[in-house]
């Protein structure tokens, strides 16, 4: 007899199978894969079931419920909401660009500007601002040019010539009046504009790099090294062509250059001249009381023929040109004399625009010189460079006043006259017989230079006399710079 065959059970499909012939395996895989099937879709029917039911429950309960509005109390503001716009930038930035901006003028740009000295350059510059000396102002100017970059003063702008420090100007240490606010500073006159390559404006603060001078920023200007021909330019401009003393302009320059692979040559010559401009060629300068300008009366109380609160007339100037000595008691006497009040405005005081220059006259003369050559086979390079600068500036003020007053005594350590002078009356000019102030002598022995003009005890005087030395002319300040510069060295890359 034959064994029995032995039932094998199939665990995944659970079915019982035959004897482990082909045919019964073959055909427990099709049930099994029919088993699978129906068990998948199964399993997506139940899930699409629980999908449909729960889904919209989620989404009701992630909503936020809207508040119940409640009725607003009388005079009780209502919030209201505003929408915030945040906006950027995708663009990519190159590499080269840092995070400090830079401001690059090159030639064409300077050309473009039409600025025909640096002191136009600067006016015409966004990044410059605050407070600087030019070569516009005449009072207190020598005739130089700086920058002020971010309002920190001219001091806190670092200069640069090629990417090198130059020297500060001759007059930076020169600190009367406001130029101790501009001293340590290079004047930008130096810089012929033909000779420009190309200007960098660091436009922040750069102390960690350069030190504590460039803490308002850097200006960087870089002269030509290498041009090829010959370029001659020459121009003349006027700011009120006809009229007398008028503001004539002229500039010429010569730059040539040549070279080959190895060597650059470059040479440049420059003339530059401005004449005055006066304050009583223009309207708004011709006076120096500005009030019709809503501003402050500038004129000066000294001048020739005031005594105190009285005036030589000015219908006895054009014959008598000074009073009689000696004829009268006292100035309120003297019938020459009127009061400072019976005159017109324009008459009370000195008008000292009437003589000086708005903008001073200068001129300028520049000569330069540059050589570059390279050796062993371009990876050296020998390089110098020779300017001189030659500045002259002109600048006056008004007639000088007699001030403070050069007699003291005990009782006026500082000047027995509180405004003007005081004359003895033993003076031959002097035009009074009667002293208005008869002096102690004297002097204060904590200040010693009252020492040296104390006048002797029972000195009899006239005081609060005005004058301003018009005869001797204007006040002038005549500024002539020279500036050399040799540069020279090796460079290379190892």
């Amino acid at each position: 007899m034959r064994p029995l065959a032995r039932r094998r059970s199939c665990k995944r499909s659970k079915l019982l199978c035959c004897g482990g012939s082909r045919a019964c395996r073959a055909g427990a895989e099709r049930r099994r894969v029919g088993c699978s099937t129906l068990d998948d879709n199964y399993k997506r029917f139940t899930r699409a079931i629980i999908t449909i039911i729960f889904c919209p429950l989620l989404a009701a309960f992630a909503q936020e419920l809207t508040p119940t509005p409640t009725p607003q109390t009388a005079g009780e503001s209502v919030a209201t909401t505003f929408d915030v716009i945040v906006t950027g930038s995708n663009i990519p930035t190159a590499e080269e660009v840092g995070p400090n901006p830079v401001d690059t003028y090159r030639r064409e740009d300077i050309t473009r500007l039409g600025v025909r000295s640096a002191t136009d350059l600067v006016q015409k510059l966004p990044a410059a601002t605050g407070p600087s000396i030019n070569e516009n102002i005449n009072n207190f100017g020598d005739g130089r040019t700086e920058i002020d970059l971010r309002g920190m003063f001219a001091k806190e702008t670092l200069v640069l010539q090629d990417g090198r420090r130059l020297a500060s100007d001759g007059f930076a240490g020169y600190t009367v009046d406001l130029n101790f606010f501009f001293n340590s500073t290079v004047d930008l006159n130096l810089f012929p504009l033909g000779l420009i390559d190309h200007i960098d404006i660091l436009k922040d603060g750069a102390s960690a790099i350069y030190g504590s001078d460039a803490v308002g920023g850097v200006f960087n200007v870089w002269l030509i090294h290498r041009f090829r021909g010959l370029e001659i330019y020459a121009s003349y401009g006027n700011a009120n062509l006809g009229a007398s003393n008028d503001q004539g302009e002229e500039r010429a320059y010569l730059l040539a250059g040549t070279g080959d692979d190895k060597t650059d040559i470059v040479v440049y010559a420059e003339l530059y001249n401005r004449a005055a401009i006066y304050n009583r060629d223009r309207d708004i300068t011709s006076n120096a009381d500005f009030t019709r300008f809503g501003g402050s009366d500038t004129r000066s109380g000294d001048f020739a023929g005031r005594v105190g609160s009285f005036v030589y007339q000015p219908s006895l100037n054009g014959g008598a040109r000074s009073p009689t000595p000696h004829a009268f008691p006292n100035v309120a006497k003297d019938p020459q004399y009127v009061p400072l009040s019976s005159l017109p405005q324009d008459e009370r005081l000195f008008n000292f625009n009437a003589l000086t220059p708005a903008m001073a006259p200068v001129d300028r003369e520049y000569l330069y010189g540059s050589l570059e050559t390279k050796i062993c086979q371009q990876y050296l390079e020998l390089f110098g460079d020779f300017k001189y600068v030659r500045s002259f500036f002109d600048s006056a003020l008004g007639p000088a006043r007699f001030m403070p007053d050069v007699f003291t005594d005990a009782l006026h350590p500082f000047g027995i006259s509180p405004a003007g002078i005081s004359v003895p009356i033993q003076n031959p000019f002097n035009p009074f017989t009667v002293a208005n102030y008869t002096s102690p002598g004297g002097a204060d022995p904590t200040i010693p230079q009252s020492q040296i003009s104390a006048v002797p005890p029972g000195t009899r005087l006239t005081t609060g006399v005005r004058y301003s030395a018009l005869e001797a002319g204007l006040r002038t300040d005549k500024v002539t710079s020279h500036n050399y510069e040799l540069t020279g060295g090796l460079k290379g890359n190892l």
